[in-house]
């Protein structure tokens, strides 16, 4: 039988590789044959988990919100590493707070990491795609851009943006053989979770309660579907955000 889902000879960028949902999307990836590139801002964490990951990880330090440095830190992953067959935007920050507190600086600065940074960079390595007439692009989103959850109204707002943008581009990339689609993640047990829910049991008990299966998500979960998406298996899917939430986008 084929061996499915195979990702050998394929490179893939991973922002935000170091911890959480993105370093489960690295793991499953070198799991399945892939090279995996991350990036991040802290080198100590990108050091720790590339050497987790083993001789298929290779670390670059970058910061997706400085914009400017974007162009040169694809063009020397493209030149260092190999050409970047899947590009996962996963890197993104939040912040828990009531709307009407939330300053212009602090909504920006949320924006500019998890909307701005992440077109900038898709742009540039979606540049090097199209001249391949190949690519895959992954990007995360959240239950915050499907239903309305309160105190994240940067979070919320960038992350249905992602969602729009992640349908626009399946539209424009179609045509040069690159297909883009979302993964949605429900709660899923990862540092930035945890802080948020172990401040507040009570939103910690409505996520689950919502939830039909009633527990929460390992960041492999979102991994393998990430493989799932990456692969040829998925060579007829784009435009598409896939929850994998155990339920918790249709639960009540």
């Amino acid at each position: 039988m084929k061996n499915l889902f195979n990702l050998s000879g394929k490179m893939a960028l991973v922002t935000g590789g170091g911890t959480g949902i993105g370093f489960g999307i690295s793991k499953a990836f070198v799991e399945a044959g892939a090279k995996v590139i991350i990036t991040g801002r802290r080198e100590d964490v990108l050091i720790r988990a590339a050497k987790q990951l083993g001789h298929h990880a290779s670390y670059q330090v970058g910061d997706i919100s400085d914009l400017k440095t974007i162009p040169a830190l694809v063009k020397q992953v493209e030149e260092e590493h190999g050409h970047i067959h899947v590009l996962v935007n996963n890197a993104g920050i939040n912040m828990k707070k009531m709307a009407l507190e939330v300053s212009d600086e602090e909504f920006h600065r949320i924006v500019q990491t998890n909307l701005n940074g992440l077109f900038a960079i898709t742009r540039e390595v979606g540049k090097y795609m199209q001249q391949r007439k190949s690519g895959v692009i992954i990007n995360i989103t959240s239950m915050a851009a499907m239903y309305g959850l309160p105190l994240v109204a940067g979070y919320a707002a960038s992350k249905t943006a992602v969602l729009g943008l992640t349908r626009t581009l399946a539209s424009d990339l179609a045509q040069f053989g690159i297909r883009v689609n979302a993964i949605a993640p429900g709660f899923i047990e990862s540092d930035m979770t945890k802080k948020a829910l172990d401040a507040d049991p009570e939103r910690k008990h409505r996520a689950l309660d919502r939830t039909p299966m009633g527990i929460m998500g390992q960041p492999s979960d979102i991994g393998y579907a990430a493989v799932y998406l990456a692969s040829e298996e998925a060579r007829f899917v784009t435009g598409v955000n896939l929850p994998v939430d155990g339920g918790n986008s249709i639960g009540f």
